[in-house]
């Protein structure tokens, strides 16, 4: 590969080759900041000490002739910083709405593929001497681990946090040629396959290893059977427009520690048990059946090992579990998402998704393409949802000497799912961002609401203080 080029991974170009006109591959996160909000110029101050530490946010995809190879990425030649952190106010009264009203309308908007595919907004005039600052960065470039990972570079740990190094003068690589473009695609090409062979030497070389590895994936298969089996159809699924909603429901991770200890499973089961109850709680708002109902939700799972931390690229593949929201007991409910957890784990189902996707990399960029738009156009009938679970920093982190009081995930929506929800942990908060399609999910709200409803019918319950008679009352002699 030329120097200044990079080409993406075959994961990494799916993201782009299935955005379309209605879905667009950009996560987010909406951070609100206590006040008054930082001038503009410190805000670019900030992160343009920070930027070298993250090169590829100066680099813009280039696309092959052809589609020979997949996409590359390339340092931009035209990269101003100003273009990227952009600043609005919210109206009056600057509440909570009106910010999640901007945050849909920013998140609906496709990034400019002709230039580094990331947005920052700060948003002034949020009520109670707040603001915010949301970002937006196409799948491509990140995944929500990584994405994480990056607020220890743009952001500080400490308010005072000591005075930032002169960052290095940036040299932009010159720009490829197409010519050499295609020469290195063609080059890269070839090298594939002896990568696959050299894979299947090491394989020999461990045939233990490479026995375990196969068993694992064929449990993992069969698991993925039962996606063949498309659950009821609900009001979940159906065409998508370009418009977004955003809604987010507030937890803490104190009192889903405190409901794993008391009904037992993981921090995730919980999770998924409170986000069946909002399902639950919308399907019925709606007037459609819950009973025998099942809401099928992807749920992607990091593969990135540690030795892995801190590179940018996606490291991710994917579980698919059934929320019942046909149960109507909670503790039931979160019963028996725990088993189901079990199982797909011992079914060593994100290992095939993994291993799958792994073999992306044999195939031409050309049928990648083709691939990545029919998936868009197909009915998604075995899926009807997506959560996503992210572990956020449990400190407090600041920006140009500001605390940042919440933090909010914004998750894209893709095909025919209506709805996806995204969670993220951050200083001791548990926060769900809920995304869904403008003109057939107006009603996320209940959906959040009812997140919030099943976390707080599954705490605990104080034991009974013992009345005054009986405080006062002693134990005959």
């Amino acid at each position: 590969m030329l120097p200044g080029m990079e080409t993406m991974s075959a994961l990494d170009a799916s993201f782009l080759h299935v955005e379309d006109a209605v879905s667009h591959m950009h996560i987010g996160s909406v951070g609100i900041f206590e006040g008054p909000a930082p001038r503009q110029d410190t805000v670019l101050g900030a992160i343009a000490a920070k930027l070298h530490l993250v090169p590829r946010y100066r680099q813009r995809v280039r696309f092959p002739p052809l589609a020979l190879a997949r996409p590359i990425w390339v340092d931009d030649w035209h990269f101003h910083l100003d273009y990227h952190v952009r600043r609005t106010a919210l109206p009056a009264p600057g509440g909570d709405e009106e910010l999640r009203n901007l945050v849909g309308r920013v998140m609906a908007q496709k990034l400019d593929r002709s230039k580094p595919l990331w947005e920052t907004w700060l948003a002034e005039g949020l009520g109670g001497g707040r603001w915010a600052l949301v970002s937006k960065v196409h799948h491509c470039m990140v995944d929500g681990v990584s994405g994480t990972d990056l607020l220890s570079v743009v952001f500080d740990s400490e308010r005072r946090s000591p005075p930032a190094e002169i960052p290095p003068p940036w040299e932009p690589a010159p720009e490829p040629s197409t010519p050499r473009i295609i020469g290195s695609a063609l080059a890269h090409g070839a090298k594939i396959p002896y990568d696959g062979v050299r894979s299947l030497w090491a394989t020999a070389r461990a045939p233990s290893q490479a026995v375990g590895q196969a068993a694992d994936i064929a449990r993992a298969v069969t698991s993925l059977r039962t996606l063949l089996r498309p659950p009821a159809g609900t009001s979940l699924n159906g065409p998508i427009g370009p418009h977004r909603r955003w809604a987010w429901a507030r937890g803490r991770l104190a009192d889903v520690k405190a409901i794993r200890t008391e009904h037992g499973g993981t921090v995730n089961d919980v999770v998924l048990a409170v986000i069946t109850r909002g399902f639950r709680d919308l399907l019925q708002a709606r007037g459609e059946p819950v009973e025998g109902c099942v809401v099928r939700t992807m749920v992607p799972v990091s593969v990135r090992t540690p030795a892995e931390r801190g590179t940018y690229n996606n490291k991710v593949s994917a579980m698919f579990a059934d929320l019942p929201v046909s149960v109507a007991d909670p503790v039931e409910r979160l019963a028996t998402v725990r088993a189901q957890m079990q199982d797909l784990k011992e079914s060593h189902q994100a290992v095939a998704g993994s291993t799958l996707t792994s073999l992306g990399g044999f195939a031409p960029a050309m049928l990648l393409a083709l691939a990545g738009r029919v998936a868009t156009r197909t009915p998604q009938h075995a899926v009807n949802t997506v959560t996503t679970n992210v572990p956020g920093p449990q400190h407090a982190i600041y920006l140009a000497g500001h605390r940042m009081l919440e933090y909010f995930p914004f998750v894209p929506l893709g095909g025919h799912v209506r709805i996806g929800v995204a969670i993220v942990s951050y200083d001791g908060a548990l926060n769900f961002g809920v995304t869904g399609d403008y003109e057939t999910a107006p009603d996320i709200q209940v959906l959040c609401d009812g997140i919030e409803a099943g976390i707080e019918e599954l705490l605990p319950q104080p034991a009974p203080r013992p009345s005054a008679s009986r405080r006062g009352s002693r134990s005959p002699v």
